[in-house]
C-alpha cells in the first residue's frame, strides 16, 4: 500500500511505529502495542512477524522487544567515522583531565547525535548516552559543527531549522544564531550556558577533515555552578581545542 502523496510506502512506517513503541515503552504484549497504535490485531502480529523474521524483534515470555540487530547496525555506522577508535581515546582523556563529562557528536539533518560518551569522576547527569538526539542549534558542540558548515549549506539549514527552546537560554532567533555561529568560527569553538539544559553549560569544537569537511565536534559540559565563565573561556578552551586537532591531525594521516 502506498500513502496518498504515492511517495511513501505506509506498511513501512506501520512497521517503524511498532518499533518506536518498544523503543520508548520497552518490552511490550502485542496488546499494549495494539492499544498504543490503534491498530487490528491481524496487522500489528503480522508487522511483528515480518520484525522478528529480520532479527529487529525478539519475543520472550509474551512480550516483544527491539533485538540487538540494531546494535549490530549501530556499532557498524559508528565504526565507519572516520578516526573513531582515536575519538573514543580523546573523549576519555577530556573526562579524565577534567572530571566531568566528555562527549563526541556528530550532525544528522536538523538534529545532533551522540556518538561517543565519557564521564569523569564529577559529571552532570543530563541523559546525554550515546545514541541520544538533540536540536543541532542547542548545544555547543551542535553549534560549533554549524557554525563549519559550507555557507550555502548552512544557509538552508538555518533557514529550515525549526529554533525549539530547550534551555533557558535558547537561541531562537535567527539572526542572532546567525552572529553567534560568526564568533565561533572566529574563535574556534562554541560555549553553551543554559542553553540545551538548565543549569548547565558547555565547550566544544569542531573536528575537520582536510580542512573543509565537518566530521563532529568534542564537547565538553558540566553544571553551570563548575563551569563557570573563567574556566569556560580561560582552562577549558585549549584542552577542547588540542584534542580537535589531534582527531584531525589523526583524521588526516589515517
Amino acid at each position: 500500500m502506498v500513502s496518498e502523496n504515492g511517495s511513501r510506502v505506509k506498511t513501512t512506517g506501520t512497521s517503524f511505529e511498532v518499533v518506536d513503541v518498544l523503543f520508548e515503552d520497552g518490552p511490550s504484549t502485542r496488546e499494549h502495542i495494539e492499544d498504543r497504535l490503534g491498530l487490528t490485531t491481524s496487522t500489528v502480529h503480522r508487522h511483528l512477524a515480518t520484525l522478528q523474521d529480520h532479527g529487529y524483534v525478539v519475543r520472550v515470555d509474551g512480550r516483544y522487544r527491539l533485538g540487538f540487530r540494531f546494535l549490530t547496525i549501530g556499532g557498524s555506522l559508528r565504526r565507519g567515522v572516520p578516526g573513531y577508535p582515536m575519538i573514543k581515546r580523546k573523549v576519555d582523556e577530556l573526562a579524565e583531565k577534567t572530571d566531568e563529562r566528555a562527549q563526541f557528536i556528530v550532525r544528522e539533518g536538523h538534529e545532533r547525535v551522540y556518538l561517543y560518551t565519557e564521564i569523569g569522576d564529577n559529571p552532570v547527569q543530563t541523559g546525554a548516552h550515546t545514541g541520544r538526539r538533540g536540536p543541532i542549534h542547542a548545544s555547543a558542540a551542535g553549534k560549533s559543527i554549524v557554525a563549519n558548515l559550507p555557507e550555502d549549506e548552512r544557509e538552508r539549514l538555518l533557514e529550515s531549522v525549526d529554533l525549539t527552546e530547550t534551555g533557558p537560554n535558547t537561541i531562537t532567533d535567527v539572526d542572532a544564531l546567525r552572529e553567534n555561529l560568526a564568533a565561533i568560527r572566529e574563535r574556534g569553538y562554541a560555549l553553551n550556558r543554559e542553553e540545551s539544559t538548565a543549569g548547565v553549560h558547555a565547550i566544544g569544537a569542531p573536528v575537520m577533515e582536510h580542512g573543509d569537511h565537518v566530521v563532529g565536534a568534542i564537547s565538553l559540559s558540566g553544571p553551570a555552578t563548575r563551569l563557570k565563565s573563567d574556566r569556560l573561556e580561560e582552562e577549558l578552551p585549549d584542552l577542547v581545542l588540542a584534542a580537535a586537532n589531534e582527531l584531525e591531525l589523526h583524521i588526516e594521516h589515517s
